[in-house]
């Protein structure tokens, strides 16, 4: 284990530090431990408030807002029924989360329209980010869902950014929100795959930055990165040549073989880590001195 500082205090479990360099652990779908309910709009606040960076799912509901969720059926996630796109706000705002063991909990599903309204008395900590992943691509966007999002996003703009894995959704639904962060995942469609194979790694580089030129922050599958360290490329460092911060994503739970992961991954100079146990990763972190 690296030589490492000891934090100052235990949670919250913001970042690991090696070296003198500071690594962000990202709250993947706005959970502190595997064991929590995503989604939810204590754990984003909590997130905020602290200082963390926290990702949520977005998808486009029938009123041509934002529900924060991962699957198009509703059914396993909420206590509702159906496909995101034929649920109205109304009925989403009606609804309850669902754990883990499918019981429904006192968490209602957040809309990224009301999420301004839900941060109004949250003091908002400077460096806390949320990331806005939009699961869709630009073929599902029309004006309406663009004045949603920009009109939703304005109040916190500074502290939220955009990520996709289709470039032009990002160009669009950054180009209607004045100074929202920008980001781009471009291992989506076997892009990934195809470098591993052809170990062209300077192409795969090259054309994520010509196809979001904006993006501050690089999203990369932690396979693509670990993988192409044994063919002896560094891939984050590639990008941080190009001026770009790298995430990569993600590590579960925090057990020996994604410890070993997030090991290489500070090694290799990751900005930030997307892990679903930022809890467990600091406790071994630290606790392995």
């Amino acid at each position: 284990m690296p030589s490492s500082e000891n934090p100052a205090a235990s949670p919250p479990p913001i970042a690991v530090t090696h070296a003198g360099r500071r690594t962000l652990l990202k709250w993947h779908r706005a959970r502190r431990r595997p064991s929590d309910t995503p989604f939810t709009a204590s754990r984003i606040v909590e997130a905020l408030r602290v200082g963390a960076s926290v990702e949520v799912d977005l998808l486009i509901h029938a009123d041509r807002g934002f529900a924060m969720l991962h699957d198009r059926d509703i059914t396993h996630a909420t206590t509702g029924r159906g496909d995101i796109a034929q649920a109205s706000a109304s009925y989403l705002r009606g609804l309850r989360l669902r754990d883990a063991t499918g019981t429904p909990t006192d968490e209602n599903v957040v809309l990224l329209e009301d999420l301004a309204t839900l941060l109004d008395d949250v003091d908002v900590a400077s460096h806390a980010m949320l990331q806005l992943d939009f699961k869709e691509d630009a073929a599902a966007l029309d004006e309406a869902a663009v004045d949603v999002f920009a009109q939703a996003v304005a109040p916190f703009a500074d502290n939220a950014i955009l990520s996709c894995g289709d470039a032009d959704a990002v160009r669009v639904l950054c180009d209607a929100a004045p100074g929202i962060h920008v980001g781009y995942d471009p291992c989506h469609r076997g892009a990934a795959r195809r470098a591993l194979r052809s170990e062209d790694f300077r192409g795969f580089v090259f054309t994520a930055c010509r196809d979001s030129p904006r993006a501050e922050m690089i999203y990369l599958d932690h396979g693509l990165v670990l993988g192409a360290a044994e063919l002896g490329a560094d891939v984050i460092a590639a990008f941080h040549a190009m001026g770009r911060r790298v995430d990569v994503y993600t590590l579960p739970h925090a057990d020996n073989s994604s410890v070993a992961r997030l090991v290489r991954l500070v090694e290799r100079g990751a900005d930030q880590i997307t892990t679903d146990d930022p809890d467990g990763f600091v406790q071994e972190w630290y606790g392995r001195g």
